[in-house]
């Protein structure tokens, strides 16, 4: 039987990836091109996104006529709203709104941004139509070929309650697979592997995030903003105004994107 004919209730995370995206084509396929009721597919939106994902989001739900709910978090009882293509956040208002409640930015031991803005918000969304957490299937977009993950999100499971089900696993997919499949498709994320979703994630390694302000000049004042406004850093090794100093001091060192791997699937990377 399928792994991809889903029994709900259930939510599908979509966080705006190839993979994910991969994920939600074959299970609607495999509903016959529409979804049931209860099966939901949801892309919860930080502010951070770049536009080509909320374009390829936008896309993906066109071209397989299937309603994508887009969510995000707010600081309020309901704990988030629901938004679509062109009412979503671009300027990181979310994710802003989420540092000033907390007074210190995300980092690599404190990655409450995926909990709140990805996780919480979607919970929160699900709570709205009745269903409480542990009563419903979380789809997540994990492959094959990414054990370590499969295990945290199954230790997950048994610590917290949750019914966290990858059936790309299932299916032993794995990412040749998906880039494979987007090669036949009429359009596609347009990212390139190294850039990933979210656009100056402080998860990137240092040299990534320095191509990448190089690339998008101004991609970093966002991210400078943050960390003056509560005098804090997303990583105390590397501020982003240092990483954009440097950049200004060696403009011609050029580190190449495409070979470097970095998920591109917010949520699955940083989910603690």
């Amino acid at each position: 039987m399928t792994p991809y004919l889903i029994k709900g209730p259930a939510h599908i995370s979509f966080s705006g990836g190839r993979t994910s995206a991969y994920m939600l084509g074959q299970i609607v396929q495999a509903h016959g091109g529409s979804l049931p009721d209860d099966v939901i597919p949801i892309f919860a939106n930080t502010g951070k996104e770049r536009e080509e994902t909320l374009r390829f989001v936008h896309n993906c739900a066109s071209h397989w006529g299937v309603k994508v709910h887009w969510v995000e978090w707010r600081n309020t009882a309901e704990g988030f709203e629901e938004v679509g293509y062109n009412s979503a956040s671009r300027k990181g208002e979310p994710f802003a709104a989420l540092i000033a409640k907390k007074k210190i930015p995300p980092n690599w031991q404190m990655r409450f941004c995926t909990q709140y803005l990805k996780v919480e918000a979607m919970t929160a969304f699900m709570r709205s139509r009745g269903f409480e957490p542990g009563t419903y299937a979380e789809i997540i977009g994990l492959r094959h070929d990414e054990g370590m993950r499969l295990m945290k999100m199954f230790e997950r499971n048994d610590k917290d309650g949750r019914r966290c089900v990858a059936p790309l696993a299932k299916a032993k997919i794995t990412e040749r697979d998906v880039l494979s499949y987007w090669t036949m498709l009429p359009f596609d994320l347009g990212l390139r592997p190294g850039e990933g979703n979210c656009d100056l994630c402080f998860l990137k390694g240092r040299g990534l995030r320095k191509e990448i302000i190089r690339s998008n000049p101004g991609v970093e004042a966002w991210w400078v903003a943050q960390e003056d406004g509560v005098n804090g850093f997303f990583d105390k090794r590397d501020s982003y105004a240092d990483l954009a100093d440097e950049v200004r001091r060696q403009p011609d060192f050029f580190v190449d994107l495409e070979a470097i791997e970095h998920d591109v699937e917010c949520g699955l990377l940083c989910q603690s």
